[in-house]
């Protein structure tokens, strides 16, 4: 399958990991979105940010009859979501906490894939009520399966510290609110960029050296 390039700018898929209708995913990746455009490696071209929003992927329960471990995807949209991650070196995830962990749609995204997921590097951003942390842990556990490398740096947003619900009514369990991060906030989420890019740099003489991602000395 498709995989990331081994020059040229680092790219970064930026997903997003709710579908629920009426989620506050959106509204945090665009905060993330344009928070990361901002960062001197972005500016400078040197990384780029592509938006995969797992609510236009379509991607059902997992159907694939044979284990994505040996790469024979079968479904047409299997194919496209191998493409689009393929083609990533790093990714910067958006996920809710749900019930103490992660959305069962962020689950069932990176369970459909194995070597497009190969020694990348990924950041989190993640929000609920006590911050998200819980999801993060637990997408932590879950990239580790497919040899995903997580940077130290998270930033986790809390629904009564990074949201603004004044305007709508109280008690309200639809209101959105409005996303107004804390003060260091932004810091953290260019700390992280600068590490997902620094380690992404760093893994790239692996594949330049001709090994194969996914290739049984990967895989073991």
């Amino acid at each position: 399958m498709q995989n990331a390039q081994t020059a040229g700018p680092v790219r970064i898929g930026l997903i997003v990991g709710s579908t629920r209708p009426g989620r506050r995913s959106a509204a945090v990746a665009d905060w993330v979105g344009r928070t990361v455009a901002e960062h001197p490696d972005v500016r400078a071209g040197d990384a780029v940010v592509e938006t995969l929003d797992l609510a236009e992927q379509d991607l059902p329960l997992l159907d694939e009859p044979v284990p994505a471990l040996f790469g024979d995807y079968r479904r047409p949209h299997t194919r496209r979501w191998a493409a689009l991650v393929g083609a990533c070196d790093a990714f910067l995830f958006v996920t809710p906490d749900y019930n103490r962990s992660l959305p069962a749609a962020l689950k069932n995204a990176v369970d459909y894939l194995y070597a497009e997921w190969n020694d990348k590097v990924a950041g989190m951003v993640t929000f609920g009520v006590q911050g998200g942390t819980r999801a993060g842990d637990h997408l932590q556990t879950v990239l580790g399966e497919v040899r995903v490398t997580v940077v130290p740096t998270r930033v986790s947003l809390g629904l009564f510290t990074d949201f603004d619900f004044s305007g709508w009514p109280q008690g309200d369990p639809t209101a959105p609110g409005r996303l107004a991060p804390a003060a260091d906030r932004a810091s953290a989420l260019e700390r992280m960029v600068t590490e997902i890019v620094t380690w992404s740099r760093a893994l790239r003489p692996a594949e330049q050296a001709g090994v194969a991602v996914g290739s049984p000395e990967l895989v073991g």
